[in-house]
């Protein structure tokens, strides 16, 4: 099994890059998407969230707004909230390894890569990119974005130069989907047979 990685600052397409592997028959473990699952209604993160943050939880699930006042700009409560979440998505991720130990090739779709030790359990580390000014346009879109939060998004992120240079493949997503969708059919193409090489 090769086990690729796959990661991207905000707006960069990483979301839309994952589900091109995922068309093409590749399975993808999403993070961000089993976070969301502990912290949801009956989340097996909630009791312990609670514990070390007490109010920030109720029956409804987790109350995002409470939790991010409790935990921005406070390293230490960051530290204390993601010693609680890790464990968990680790091993979430471990049982999808399992369920598909017999396909050639997963995604691992972890936006923070970079910033922990996820890129060491990978063969092959992909990074999406695109131009600033895209980026900027397309998050800026989203509702209930602004510059100010999206210029602290970034500044908080690893920069997209940095992921650039520490992986070992980049997907330009700046070009539009279709260009997009060739360069990922053309990696998985590679991939599937070791004697092409692959090119942007």
């Amino acid at each position: 099994m090769i086990k690729i990685g796959l990661t991207g600052s905000i707006g960069m397409g990483k979301s839309t890059v994952a589900a091109m592997f995922e068309r093409l028959g590749v399975p993808v473990f999403d993070a961000d998407a089993e976070v969301h699952k502990l912290q949801a209604k009956g989340g097996a993160a909630l009791p312990q969230i609670e514990a070390a943050f007490p109010g920030t939880t109720s029956s409804k699930g987790l109350d995002r707004g409470k939790l991010g006042t409790a935990v921005f700009g406070n390293k230490p409560a960051l530290k204390m909230l993601e010693a609680i979440i890790h464990p968990l998505v680790g091993k979430a991720q471990r049982a999808f390894l399992r369920r598909h130990r017999r396909k050639p090739m997963i995604l691992l779709d972890i936006p923070l890569l970079f910033e922990g030790e996820g890129w060491k359990h990978c063969d092959l580390t992909v990074t999406v990119s695109a131009p600033y000014d895209i980026q900027r346009a397309r998050v800026l879109a989203r509702p209930g974005m602004n510059a100010a939060k999206f210029d602290a998004i970034v500044k908080a992120q690893l920069p997209d130069a940095e992921k650039r240079a520490r992986a070992d493949v980049v997907i330009p997503t700046g070009g539009g989907k279709i260009a997009t969708w060739r360069a990922v059919k053309r990696l998985v193409s590679c991939l599937r047979d070791p004697k092409r090489r692959y090119r942007v």
